[in-house]
Parts: C-alpha cells; structure tokens; sequence
C-alpha cells in the first residue's frame, strides 16, 4: 500500500438505526465505538463504509480521538454531534450501556470518536 493510502473499514448497524440515519441525514457529525484493538486501526483520511441492512454509504474520516470516558468524550464533542436524538448525556450513557457488553469494554478500552466528513 502507497503512502498516505485511505483504507475502508466496514461499521455494521443495527436495522433501521437511528445513529445511521443520523449520518445519512447529516445531523450526526460523530461516530463512536468502544475502543477496541479493531477500531483503533481506522486513522484520519480512511473511509468507513457504513452498513445498515442492505444500505450502506462511505464517509472520510477527518479526525480520530480516543477518551477514556464517556464524560471525556462530552467534553471534547456537543452532545448533538454524536447523538443528536438524545437530550442530556445521561440519556446518552444508557444508549451506550443498552448495547450487548458496552458498560464494560468503555470501562476496559474508552471510546474511540470518528470525526466524519459531510
């Protein structure tokens, strides 16, 4: 692979997910992930391909930021930019946690944050 070559990664979503629909409306500037070893491979110019069902769309990555918690993670990002559905960082803690396993790979790896380009 030539220097400075994006790669693509695939982010799978639940079917008819709001964080997607979210991106593909444009309201949702934020991606996150546990950070796990996966996730920390994808750098700033790579393509997520974004899979949901059958639908899928590419977005660059523009920045990728690692934080420990998810308090870390509002300090840095608006509440909007990464859940634009959710009213208060609360709400946004049991959205995390309401994923199989999630409490416990953000205690264990922080959250990785994809900044996305429009």
């Amino acid at each position: 692979m030539a220097i400075n070559e994006s790669k693509e990664h695939v982010l799978r979503f639940r079917v008819a997910n709001i964080g997607f629909l979210n991106i593909k409306k444009g309201s949702k500037k934020i991606e996150t992930r546990a950070a796990t070893s996966r996730f920390r491979k994808i750098e700033k110019g790579d393509m997520l391909v974004l899979s949901c069902g059958k639908e899928k769309l590419k977005k660059q990555v523009l920045s990728v930021k690692r934080f420990e918690s998810i308090p870390a993670l509002f300090k840095t990002y608006r509440l909007k930019d990464v859940m634009p559905e959710k009213k208060s960082i609360e709400e946004a803690t049991l959205a995390y946690y309401s994923y199989h396993g999630y409490e416990e790979k953000i205690k264990k790896f922080g959250l990785i944050a994809f900044k996305l380009k429009s």
